[in-house]
């Protein structure tokens, strides 16, 4: 898996996603030749990659042991992992079609990793509970519809969206769109907390811990509920009940196209040519998680933009782990959690290999990425689960 021997990383997970499938054991070899995999030699995986054009090597039972005794070793900043069972996948998007793709399931799809996908009936009822691993699609779960208002207000897909949304909430038995998300985004929590996996990206990161920190208080303006805000409700936001920020204010002006401080898009002075942002260096045998969630071909990853393009380093919680930042403008690219029995991760920025995505434009076409580093940490998310579990030391 690393730069030089590997020309598609990106449905290489899907192989090894493949082989856990057939109820094989996998070692993820973190930190060598950039998170190889070690799955067992038979005719039908050496097939599979070829046919999905994955490059890899035989080797003998006493080079892998050998190579096991190199990545054990003290001196080595190396740790090899068993991946165990393949993880049940749910991607939460609406039913319709969006305008605008994601990035999880198209990675997914292009990696030939299979999902399903729920919405707010399924996760009311608590259809959660059947799978490892959860999605959040491109989400606004503050009832506000993404602060879409200023410039799509009149367009069809948001007056589209707007009475679908309203009609789901009525259907399900709520007076608003905001208090059927928030009881979604809680179902989402209690999920994560009975020991689920949450991987979230772009307005879905900050948007579900601004629902949360906003229970019982009503920030949404009259042309997304019909009615007005609590008064002075920025003093009533309670950061305790969210996953990863702290401190943020509040966007009140329904016509800025910002959910809050959290986002770093309207004050990043970066212009697109250097715009990089670096992963941290974990200890593989101290820190196996966060390790296995960078494992890469490169430690610099290529900037990417969206409605949540990256966090405000000082509202994010102490006890939450950067794993990737671009230091020089004080931003949080990739960040992971621990809540209750369960594990988080959210990554700002909507399409890795689409630099400013746009409302409209056509999706991006993998075949012309099968290197993407940006894509890769979303697959390292997706087979964590597979992982056999190590208590963290830090």
């Amino acid at each position: 898996m690393d730069a030089e021997t590997q020309k598609n990383h990106l449905k290489a997970y899907g192989i090894t996603y493949w082989t856990l499938e057939k109820q094989l054991k996998v070692k993820w070899l973190l930190n060598y030749r950039g998170g190889a995999f070690l799955l067992p030699d038979t005719q039908d995986i050496q097939r599979e990659c070829q046919i999905r054009g994955v490059d890899f090597e035989v080797i003998s039972n006493s080079k892998a042991e050998s190579i096991l005794e190199e990545i054990s070793s003290p001196s080595k900043n190396m740790e090899a992992v068993v991946l165990e069972k393949a993880p049940k996948i749910a991607v939460y998007t609406p039913k319709g079609n969006q305008p605008w793709d994601d990035a999880v399931t198209m990675v997914l799809t292009y990696a030939e990793i299979p999902y399903e996908t729920v919405y707010d009936e399924e996760v009311l009822n608590d259809g959660l509970l059947l799978f490892d691993w959860l999605h959040l699609h491109h989400e606004d779960f503050t009832g506000q519809y993404g602060k879409f208002y200023r410039n799509y207000k009149t367009a069809a897909w948001y007056i589209q969206d707007k009475n679908e949304a309203e009609a789901l909430a009525k259907k399900l038995g709520y007076h608003k769109v905001s208090e059927e998300k928030l009881d979604v985004a809680k179902k989402i929590r209690d999920y994560v907390i009975g020991g689920g996996f949450m991987f979230a990206m772009c307005s879905a990161t900050d948007s579900f811990d601004i629902a949360l920190s906003a229970e019982g208080v009503d920030i949404c303006e009259p042309m997304f509920d019909g009615d007005g805000s609590t008064p002075n409700y920025q003093n009533r936001i309670d950061y305790s009940k969210t996953f990863a920020f702290t401190n943020f204010i509040l966007e009140r002006d329904p016509n800025v196209y910002e959910f809050s401080s959290i986002d770093m898009t309207q004050k990043r002075q970066i212009p697109k040519t250097t715009d990089y942002f670096s992963l941290m260096d974990f200890s593989a045998k101290w820190d196996p998680v966060p390790t296995m969630l960078c494992q890469n071909h490169t430690a610099l990853i290529k900037g990417f933009m969206g409605q949540t393009t990256s966090y405000t380093r000082n509202e994010i919680k102490s006890n939450v782990l950067v794993m990737g930042e671009n230091k020089t403008n004080g931003e949080a690219r990739y960040i992971h959690g621990i809540k209750g029995k369960g594990f988080f991760t959210f990554y700002g920025g909507h399409d890795p290999e689409d630099y400013t995505h746009r409302v409209g434009d056509p999706k991006t076409e993998l075949d012309l990425y099968p290197t993407s580093p940006g894509y890769r940490l979303i697959l390292n998310n997706v087979l964590f689960p597979a992982a056999k579990k190590k208590k963290q030391k830090t």
